[in-house]
């Protein structure tokens, strides 16, 4: 398996050679929008791209930012992510195998699954109809561990006084 900073490189070359047949020029402030996506491993929105790319160079623009990702998403470096609240959010594609997601539609939390078994259930299914699917996009809704209240270990018992009762 490829580094990070292997995988990074390579996704650089692709843009790179993604722009140069387009004719596009190199410059500054898409290299660090570039760099900023790369660098980061979740699921990131415009804004959220445009405030981390601007640490490096205050001088990148919101217009920039949407551009970029327009190019990446071309490329086949990420996907626009659309989720229900109606936000729209980026996820690495290059080097990233199939999976789904669990959705937390309190905070916004979204985790990557991957489950074997799910997928040979979407197999069976298409198998069972004839159908011959090019895709699909599995997001569950609901609340996460934090937002529902679940804790890793069980809460200790309190100790009971003398003369009291639980």
């Amino acid at each position: 398996m490829a580094t990070k900073a292997g995988v990074t490189a390579r996704e650089i070359e692709v843009f790179d050679r993604f722009t140069a047949q387009r004719g596009l020029r190199h410059s500054r402030p898409r290299r660090d929008i570039l760099c900023t996506f790369l660098d980061e491993d979740r699921h990131l929105t415009a804004d959220e791209i445009l405030r981390l790319a601007r640490r490096r160079n205050p001088r990148v623009g919101v217009a920039t930012v949407y551009r970029t990702m327009k190019l990446l998403t071309e490329s086949g470096l990420c996907r626009e992510l659309r989720i229900e609240d109606g936000a729209v959010r980026y996820e690495h594609l290059f080097g990233h195998g199939h999976h789904d997601h669990l959705i937390c539609s309190q905070c916004g939390r979204l985790e990557e699954v991957v489950d074997p078994a799910i997928e040979r259930l979407q197999d069976r299914l298409c198998e069972q109809k004839g159908f011959v699917a090019d895709h699909h996009r599995l997001e569950i809704y609901g609340r996460c561990r934090t937002c529902a209240g679940f804790r890793k270990t069980p809460p200790r018992q309190r100790s009971v006084r003398r003369g009291e009762s639980r």
